[in-house]
């Protein structure tokens, strides 16, 4: 298989499997998933044939993303993303205790819907500022 790609495409294609790598991988410890560590490495491996090569480097033979590339703002998208769904995930979590706690059906979306957006509202606001917990 052939694919082209610009430079600004295969750059972008880079920070995308290393961010799919991330998601997939991160949390994983030894279990990891090697195909993906593999379909990563490969990608990196072209780096230099694209003239990035301060993008990658090579250690015992596995072409893997550079310091500077790992350091150079990947990880601020991925906190963007994990900032946004930590709080939607949150804010649903949240209203549906709230249904549950006042016997309304889970299934009811728009009051779903609607406790979510109070929450995230309050989290847009203030954070997690005045989160409480009682024990």
């Amino acid at each position: 298989m052939k694919i082209e790609l610009t430079k600004k495409q295969f750059r972008r294609l880079l920070d995308m499997v290393y961010i799919g790598n991330w998601v997939l991988n991160s949390t994983r410890g030894e279990d990891r998933f090697k195909d993906y560590d593999d379909v990563e490495s490969l990608l990196f491996s072209f780096c230099e044939e694209a003239g990035m090569a301060a993008l990658y480097e090579n250690t015992g033979g596995v072409a893997a993303p550079s310091k500077a590339f790992v350091e150079g703002g990947i990880h601020d998208a991925i906190m963007d993303y994990e900032d946004a769904v930590f709080y939607e995930i949150l804010a649903e979590e949240l209203a549906r205790r709230d249904m549950s706690r006042e016997a309304l059906p889970q299934d009811d979306y728009d009051e779903l819907m609607d406790r979510m957006n109070d929450y995230i509202a309050e989290f847009e606001q203030n954070g997690t500022e005045n989160l409480c917990i009682d024990v």
